[in-house]
C-alpha cells in the first residue's frame, strides 16, 4: 500500500524495546538518530509528524537501580520522572541538527474521554503542527493511576491518529506485522500483508507481547487498529529495530497493512453530526455565507445562544430563516457565547477579561 508515501499527517508509535537496550537499560542513541533522520525526510516533502514515544520508565528505572520486574505504581511514577527529562533531551538533541522544533505532550485517558480536555489537546498539537514542531507524546505515567490510564501506547498512538486527524498510523513493533498466532511459540503462524476488517476471528489469533519491556501486546494492536481506521487513518505494524525504520516501511519491509474506512475528515464530520447537541446558535446571512463557503463560525456572525452548554459540547447552527445548517463543537462555554455573541473577534478579551479563541466553533469541529 502507498498509505505512508501519500499521508499527509502520520503518527508513529515507538516502543520501549526499541529505544531501550534490554540489556543494559540504556538509550539506543544510534537507532533514534537514524529515527530522526527519518522524521526530517517527511518532513521534508511537507508530512507532518507526530511521535508517540514509550521509554520513560525504562530509562528512568535504571538511574534509580529499579528492577526490571513490574514496578508497584509509586516505584513506577518516580521512574517515570526521572526518564521522562532524558526521554525528551534525547528527543530533542536527534532532531535539533535537522532544526526540527520538538514539544513534549503528556496526556492521560482522561484527556480524551474529556471532552473539554479532548478539545485541548486537539488545538495544542494543531498548533504545533502548524508551526512546524514534531510532538513527543507519552502517557503521563507521573500522575496517572489505573483508572486513568491507556495503559499501553498502542491505543494511545490511535487516539492521538484520531485527536489530529492523521491519515496514517505506524506502529513500530517487535515483530513484522499480524500472525495467526504468535511467532516465537508457534513456527507455522502466517504473517497478515493487509487486513480489511478486524474481525472476531482475527481477534481470537491475538496474542501476548514477547519483548519482555514493552506492556502491549497483539490485542492491544488490533484494539488500535479498530479504533484509527474507523477514523479513517491507515495503519501498519512493522519491525521497528532496523535503522531508518521509516524509510525501510515506505521500501517495502514486511508489515501488516490496516485499511482505512473512508478518510478521517470525514469520519470525524459524521462523528460531530451524531452527537446530541446542548444548545443552538442562530447566525446572520453573511456568518451562513461564510460557513457554506468553508470559514469557521467567529461570534460576530452570531445573533443569538440558547442552552446550557460547555466547552466541546455540540450545538446546533441555525440560519437567519430558523433552518438548521449543521452542528459543531463550541469552543465556548454558553455564558461566555452570551457575553461575545455579535461582537469582533478582536473584543473577545475586552469582553470577557481574558484572551479567547477567534471562531466561536472551527471549521474543524463543524458538520454542516
Amino acid at each position: 500500500m502507498a498509505a505512508l508515501n501519500s499521508a499527509k499527517r502520520v503518527v508513529v508509535k515507538i516502543g520501549s524495546a526499541l529505544l531501550v537496550d534490554r540489556e543494559t537499560g540504556e538509550l539506543r542513541a544510534g537507532w533514534l538518530h537514524s529515527l530522526a533522520n527519518d522524521v526530517a525526510w517527511l518532513k521534508s516533502r511537507g508530512t507532518d509528524v507526530v511521535l508517540v514515544s514509550s521509554g520513560s520508565i525504562a530509562l528512568g528505572r535504571r538511574v534509580l537501580g529499579l528492577p526490571r520486574a513490574d514496578l508497584p505504581l509509586e516505584q513506577s511514577q518516580a521512574a517515570a520522572a526521572v526518564g521522562q527529562i532524558r526521554l525528551a533531551r534525547a528527543y530533542e538533541e536527534a532532531l535539533a541538527p535537522h532544526r526540527i522544533t520538538t514539544a513534549q505532550v503528556l496526556v492521560t485517558l482522561e484527556d480524551s474521554e474529556n471532552r473539554r480536555r479532548y478539545l485541548n489537546s486537539r488545538a495544542t498539537l494543531e498548533t504545533l503542527l502548524g508551526m512546524g514542531a514534531v510532538p513527543i507524546v507519552n502517557e503521563n505515567d507521573t500522575i496517572a493511576t489505573d483508572e486513568i490510564r491507556y495503559g499501553d501506547n498502542d491505543r494511545l498512538a490511535a487516539q492521538v491518529a484520531v485527536t489530529v486527524g492523521a491519515d496514517c498510523l505506524i506502529l513500530l513493533s517487535d515483530v513484522d506485522g499480524f500472525y495467526s498466532a504468535n511467532p516465537a511459540l508457534d513456527p507455522s503462524a502466517k504473517r497478515y500483508d493487509r487486513i480489511d476488517e478486524i474481525t472476531p476471528e482475527i481477534e481470537a489469533m491475538a496474542g501476548d507481547g514477547v519483548s519482555g519491556l514493552s506492556k502491549g501486546g497483539m490485542i492491544t494492536k488490533l484494539l488500535a487498529g479498530k479504533m484509527a481506521t474507523a477514523a479513517g487513518c491507515t495503519m501498519a505494524i512493522t519491525e521497528g529495530s532496523p535503522l531508518n525504520p521509516l524509510k525501510t516501511l515506505e521500501e517495502g519491509a514486511t508489515c501488516t497493512w490496516f485499511t482505512a474506512q473512508g478518510d478521517p475528515q470525514a469520519a470525524r464530520k459524521r462523528w460531530i453530526a451524531a452527537m446530541k447537541t446542548r444548545g443552538v446558535l442562530t447566525i446572520d446571512e453573511g456568518a451562513a455565507r461564510a460557513l457554506m463557503s468553508g470559514k469557521s463560525l467567529l461570534p460576530a456572525g452570531v445573533r443569538h445562544v440558547e442552552g446550557d452548554f460547555g466547552r466541546g459540547d455540540p450545538l446546533a447552527i441555525l440560519g437567519p430563516d430558523g433552518r438548521k445548517l449543521g452542528q459543531g463543537l463550541s469552543r465556548y462555554t454558553a455564558d461566555e457565547a452570551r457575553a461575545i455573541q455579535g461582537r469582533q473577534s478582536q473584543e473577545i478579551e475586552a469582553t470577557l477579561g481574558y484572551p479567547g479563541r477567534a471562531a466561536l466553533i472551527h471549521r474543524d469541529d463543524m458538520a454542516l
